[in-house]
């Protein structure tokens, strides 16, 4: 991730947040803004993702969501949908 301080309370002028990603099927490696990620977090390992569409080849992509993860994703805007 790139574009954020890490400190409260400290004016700063930012970028865009961006996320490296890549794509299992065409093997591409891109950055992502934001917008262009979503990420579920459901009641158990299993049902916490984050998904996008590759750039390059349009597959939709679909990928497990640890805690390191859902922090870094929710922290840089990453649109969040909780389910139970």
């Amino acid at each position: 991730m790139s574009g954020t301080s890490g400190l409260s309370g400290l004016s700063a002028a930012v970028g865009p947040v961006t996320f490296k990603a890549a794509c299992p099927d065409c093997r591409a490696r891109f950055e992502l803004a934001a917008g262009a990620l979503r990420l579920a977090i459901g009641g158990t390992r299993r049902t916490t993702f984050y998904s996008f569409v590759c750039p390059e080849c349009g597959r939709s992509v679909r990928k497990p969501a640890g805690d390191r993860i859902v922090e870094l994703l929710t922290g840089g805007g990453v649109s969040t949908l909780r389910s139970l």
